[in-house]
């Protein structure tokens, strides 16, 4: 899912060539994480991080599928996680080294698409709905509401052909994760039929358009969404009643890493609640440690009855992801 192209490879907290310190090479999603928290894992550790960024699953698996990455902790959403250990990248999580699991929230103890937590911890997590200016647009509360003519040339959709094509499915009350070629070939000709009302597809990029008033309307994660409205208060967030994907970002450790005990203490450390709520504050996102949480924000954390209409998507099959693929490339050309 391109959710949010690879910014950064340098080391942004690696010290010089001489420091003899260990050192734990962490490669996380951008502004991700609150700075502080990984000095302070250096100093109580009396080791050193090279943080690299990425701002996609597919920018980072093409990094760690070779096996000689070099990275040691890496942060998937939570559909690639099965991929990903049928294909040897993960180590499977030692839960003795873990004692601050119990501090996840009850939704992430046993989540369904990890059961026993065998293979990461859940970090992050967030939904997809819409985004709309509040004083301009009234009665968004459906994804159908994407298609309406009033708000031709100030909508957007995601650049994303998972998130795209899911909502195009619900508009139809289809299944968002539908495989069935039949289904996907009715998404696309909705999606080529928005296109008359569509300004763009675009992702984070959207946010300064929604603050401004430039675009009325976005399909949008809820975390960007609420990035925004720091910056536009009359900004709202509808989770569409036909449904709407969650995800959730999860820390794992890389098969390939040298330094695996050194890794799961980092893990462990991300499970403190302070540790936690300072990191979903600077990212301005929901944390899947109960005890951390940091707000009640209903864009953030839907209350539970809005919460039961999100599903969290399964991974695909290849065949079927070849032609999710090919029909979003058939949807943007056209």
């Amino acid at each position: 899912m391109n959710r949010r192209a690879f910014l950064l490879t340098a080391p942004a907290l690696a010290g010089c060539a001489t420091d003899a310190r260990p050192r734990l090479n962490v490669f996380n999603w951008s502004a991700y994480i609150d700075p502080a928290m990984l000095q302070r894992f250096e100093r109580e550790r009396g080791v050193r991080i090279r943080y690299g960024t990425y701002e996609s699953n597919e920018e980072m698996l093409a990094r760690v599928m070779g096996g000689n990455s070099g990275w040691d902790v890496v942060f998937p959403t939570h559909n690639r996680l099965t991929p990903m250990a049928a294909h040897g990248l993960l180590a499977a999580l030692d839960h003795t080294r873990l004692p601050a699991l119990r501090n996840l929230g009850s939704r992430f103890q046993s989540p369904v698409w990890d059961k026993t937590l065998a293979w990461a911890i859940p970090y992050m997590w967030n939904g997809t709905g819409i985004a709309y200016n509040g004083a301009q647009v009234s009665n968004i509360d459906s994804w159908g509401a994407l298609w309406r003519d009033d708000l031709k040339g100030r909508l957007t959709m995601l650049d994303d052909p998972e998130d795209v094509l899911g909502a195009c499915l619900l508009k139809l009350g289809l299944p968002f994760s539908s495989t069935e070629p039949a289904h996907l070939a009715k998404a696309r000709a909705e999606a080529i039929a928005q296109k008359v009302n569509l300004r763009a597809y675009l992702n984070a990029d959207v946010r300064d358009q929604l603050v401004s008033g430039d675009v009325l309307a976005a399909q949008l994660w809820s975390t960007t969404t609420a990035q925004a409205r720091a910056g536009n208060p009359q900004l709202r967030f509808a989770w569409p009643s036909e449904g709407f994907p969650l995800y959730c970002d999860c820390a794992a450790i890389l098969k390939e890493s040298r330094h695996p005990e050194l890794a799961h203490e980092f893990l462990d450390f991300l499970l403190r609640p302070e540790v936690a709520a300072a990191n979903a504050r600077v990212a301005a996102t929901a944390t899947a440690n109960g005890v951390g949480q940091h707000s009640i924000d209903p864009v953030l954390y839907p209350p539970d009855d809005i919460y039961a209409r999100g599903f969290w998507p399964p991974p695909l099959p290849p065949a079927a992801q070849r032609l999710r693929d090919r029909i979003w490339t058939e949807i943007k050309s056209a």
